[in-house]
């Protein structure tokens, strides 16, 4: 299986993260549910994952082999 690079992948963690949050926050319109889509699957093909939470998962595991003691910031969300 190919691996996004880990600044990529925390960046994508990064990026589902906040938008997860701003639309558990407030109603959103199609674009920001459309990038928080398309984050979501991004972040599951790139883990090779069936579902965002598992996705999430193995983007941590992977960040922490890469960034030992580095943390994803993590949103309410999360």
């Amino acid at each position: 299986m190919l691996m996004a690079h880990p600044l990529v992948m925390r960046e994508l963690v990064e990026q589902y993260e906040a938008l997860a949050a701003l639309a558990h926050h407030q109603a959103v319109g199609p674009r920001i549910q459309q990038q928080l889509q398309d984050a979501a699957f991004t972040l599951c093909v790139s883990t090779d994952s069936q579902d965002v939470d598992a996705a999430l998962t193995a983007a941590r595991e992977q960040l922490d082999c890469d960034f030992p003691g580095v943390a994803v910031r993590r949103t309410a969300a999360a």
